[in-house]
């Protein structure tokens, strides 16, 4: 991994809003689709990763632009809490963490390629914290669904460590992958749906765009501007 690639997104000072006062977020919770939704037909054949690295509006935003990538749902994962709420989540009265599931077709882009995406869009080295979002439910963590992730995942850090990439030591957690939780529907796609929200202009937006810069060569043709 390229030097270039670390610390593309420098946490914003002065920030008027964070992902959990969004304007967007006064609305009513919806709570229909705060439940896994499971393996169904559309993914069969694909693998499934499982990363959390602060708000997932601006995670699912990230992978669902590459190659490969079928699918992205923002969730809540890591926690022992039954059916979470986004309002318990965010407000840090569960033990889960805002999380993406991404299912994708190893062929086209592989788990590695995964891991390069997922250190190089958010600060690893800072504990329970991005940017603005701080609490454990915005901590780094990877949820491994087999013993090859993580080997992969384990080896790719200690060679962050090793190159010295970060200034500071990596907290990212390792952990097996338990159940995923949807979250509520109008969390699905929210930087596609909500272009004029405060948090997507001021820190999803910029955030997104130079991702596409960084990594132009592995996004979909539909993401590539010209």
């Amino acid at each position: 991994m390229e030097r270039k690639y670390t610390y593309l997104f420098f946490p914003l000072l002065l920030l008027l809003w964070a992902c959990t006062e969004s304007g967007g977020e006064q609305r009513t919770i919806l709570q229909q689709s705060a439940y896994s939704y499971g393996d169904s037909a559309d993914t069969l054949g694909l693998s499934k990763a499982t990363f959390a690295g602060g708000c997932f509006w601006c995670t699912e935003a990230y992978f669902e632009r590459l190659k490969g990538v079928d699918r992205v749902e923002s969730g809540y994962t890591g926690g022992s809490e039954e059916r979470p709420t986004y309002e318990q989540v965010s407000s840090g009265k569960t033990s889960h963490a805002e999380s993406v599931q991404i299912w994708y077709r190893p062929n086209v882009i592989t788990y590695r390629e995964l891991l390069e995406v997922f250190f190089a869009t958010h600060d690893p080295t800072t504990l329970n914290r991005q940017g603005p979002d701080v609490g454990k439910q915005y901590r780094s963590a990877i949820y491994y669904h087999d013993e090859e992730q993580r080997r992969q995942a384990r080896n790719y850090m200690r060679a962050l460590e090793d190159a010295g990439t970060f200034r500071n030591r990596i907290v990212t957690e390792l952990k097996p992958a338990s159940k995923f939780w949807i979250a509520e529907d109008y969390h699905q796609d929210y930087y596609r749906n909500n272009p004029d929200d405060p948090y997507v202009i001021s820190i999803t937006h910029p955030k997104v765009l130079k991702f596409e810069d960084a990594f132009r060569s592995k996004l979909k043709p539909s993401y590539t501007r010209q």
